[in-house]
């Protein structure tokens, strides 16, 4: 499943010129798409657009493809979808916002913030509300709604908590100091684990720093104990023993098993002592581990659910976890997290080289 991450590529005049030839030379669609580096439906798509009628020397006439017509049309486009279509005067950025929605997962939001951080607009100035109106107006070649990030309903904020029937493993979350709780103070930590095909086999450890978003995923062979602790141990001697305990202040995390050996993940391996500290969820209450379930989400971006794991390597781990760390977020004003991470970590005097 190794794929490189995708350039931002749309078809070009070249393309479409190229698209001609093959056509008139006998060549499939498929062999076209190959070719191209694109989805078949993408030349198929293509084929209707630059349709027009020829006349040969016979005065015969037949329906060919016209790469001239295809680009004409594909220039207008954007304008023809409807009067004063503002994104239709900068075809360069409505290629940047669909190639980053439909290719590197973006939301239309964060390829509007990063679009601007790019100086890609041009001083045209976009609301999220009016580029969902053009993608439901069919205004992209690519870009529909079937491609947009799954959209999460809106749960009504409820009190109700299930308390346990017996007291958890270690504190309740309920112990947890209030500062934890508004995020206010950097260093605690949310945990969960994501599941492949596989229940039994290969899943990810999720960390999420609450306060800058900040991810840490590693890559485990198998849901047990020992296998979290382990990775917990290593990430302790990456860290450093004084440096674990300044990043990793607490841990909150859900019921599940393989967060049961609370002693285990809370002593550090190379000293005495805690290293961090473990609060437990109450069950069936995801939403006091949000910003794990919202990280679960962007992951389910690139591996969704059935996605089998058995050969998920750590270097396609890395890349998900640099992509969701550069992510701009609307809740860190268009920040990523990794820019949040730099600035928590320099308040500690900790070089962001040296844990990274």
């Amino acid at each position: 499943m190794e794929k490189k991450p995708r350039q931002f590529t749309h078809l070009t005049a070249t393309n479409r010129y190229k698209i001609e030839r093959m056509l008139r030379s006998g060549y499939t669609t498929r062999q076209i798409a190959d070719a191209l580096h694109v989805h078949v439906s993408t030349i198929n798509r293509e084929k209707k657009r630059g349709l027009c009628i020829q006349r040969d020397t016979e005065l015969r006439e037949r329906e060919v493809y016209c790469a001239d017509v295809a680009q004409r049309k594909y220039e207008e486009n954007l304008r023809a979808k409807g009067p004063g279509l503002k994104i239709g005067s900068n075809i360069a950025l409505a290629n940047f916002l669909e190639n980053l929605i439909v290719d590197e997962k973006y939301s239309p939001d964060a390829a509007l913030a990063e679009a601007a951080r790019r100086g890609m607009t041009g001083g045209l100035s976009i609301s999220t509300g009016t580029l969902y109106s053009y993608i439901d107006k069919g205004v992209f070649l690519r870009l529909t709604n079937k491609a947009l990030p799954i959209k999460g309903s809106r749960k009504t904020a409820t009190k109700k908590v299930v308390r346990l029937a017996r007291a958890p493993r270690g504190d309740s979350i309920e112990a947890r100091p209030a500062e934890i709780a508004a995020r206010t103070e950097f260093g605690h930590w949310e945990m969960d684990s994501v599941l492949g095909k596989q229940v039994n086999r290969k899943r990810l450890l999720v960390l999420t720093e609450r306060k800058t978003r900040h991810e840490i995923i590693v890559l485990l062979e198998n849901g047990k104990t020992e296998s979290v602790v382990a990775a917990i141990d290593a990430l302790e001697r990456k860290f450093g023993k004084l440096r674990f305990k300044k990043i990793f202040r607490s841990i909150t995390v859900d019921n599940g098993t393989e967060f049961s050996d609370y002693e285990g993940i809370q002593a550090s391996c190379v000293a005495d002592g805690e290293r961090t500290h473990m609060y437990y969820c109450h069950p069936y209450s995801s939403s006091e581990r949000g910003s794990n379930e919202n990280a679960n989400k962007l992951i389910r971006r690139w591996l969704p659910k059935g996605t089998d794991f058995a050969d998920l390597t750590d270097k396609q781990v890395r890349r998900i976890e640099e992509w969701m760390n550069t992510y701009p977020r609307r809740k860190l004003s268009y920040n990523s997290a990794k820019d949040r991470y730099i600035e928590e970590l320099t308040a500690l005097g900790i070089p962001f080289e040296d844990v990274a």
